[in-house]
């Protein structure tokens, strides 16, 4: 599986926005992008920087791969999907990315991050509707349960994970069972749940030049 394995806490600086990639370290004092809160490399710290239209649309998608995880094919692909329902590209785009499992295993506080959500996805330790699913972008539907192996619910990282969920919130269309280490999908998420500041339009002008 391709994955970008690029120094993480430079991809926040780089964005100028903490993308909360390396977990509970994003929430405390060591956290890299409260430190030096400027870019990375040598010219990081200029002050006068003339930026195009076209340099805003790509850093948009650039911090949106970012966040998800996500190299440019795949990406490219979400949006062509996208772009094929009915609706608003942008908002159908962000509603498909927040549906991947990585994701909403991350939003449930399973997963102190995305990429820690990858991994238990990976390593077999999530199950949906009672069958294991090791498919990090498997896209969840309504009425879905997705539940930890039971053989997992005492992993050490998982524990702290969900004791540290009441910090982030766990969105409205998802409902969480903390002690069963359960939840459902109740709903799909909308456009006005995702509260990081994302630009969906800007990625939208991007692809359609």
């Amino acid at each position: 599986m391709a994955r970008n394995i690029g120094a993480a806490c430079r991809r926040c600086r780089r964005e100028n926005l903490k993308l909360y990639l390396k977990g509970d370290r994003c929430y405390s004092d060591k956290c890299s992008f409260e430190r030096r809160a400027f870019g990375p490399g040598q010219h990081g710290q200029s002050r006068f920087k003339k930026v195009s239209d076209y340099a805003i649309q790509l850093r948009e998608k650039q911090k949106v791969k970012s966040m998800y995880g996500m190299l440019e094919g795949q990406f490219r692909r979400y949006f062509h999907k996208a772009d094929l329902q009915k609706g608003v590209t942008g908002e159908n785009l962000l509603v498909l990315l927040e549906r991947r499992l990585d994701n909403t295993v991350f939003r449930l506080g399973f997963a102190s991050s995305r990429n820690h959500a990858r991994q238990l996805v990976r390593h077999n330790h999530i199950f949906v509707n009672d069958k294991k699913v090791n498919i990090p972008s498997f896209i969840v539907s309504v009425n879905d349960v997705i539940t930890i192996r039971e053989k997992s619910r005492t992993n050490s990282h998982i524990v702290e994970s969900l004791e540290a969920i009441d910090r982030r919130g766990v969105p409205s269309w998802l409902e969480l069972n903390k002690d069963a280490f359960s939840a459902t999908v109740k709903t799909l998420p909308v456009r006005e749940e995702i509260t990081m500041p994302i630009q969906e339009q800007l990625i939208v002008e991007l692809y359609s030049k």
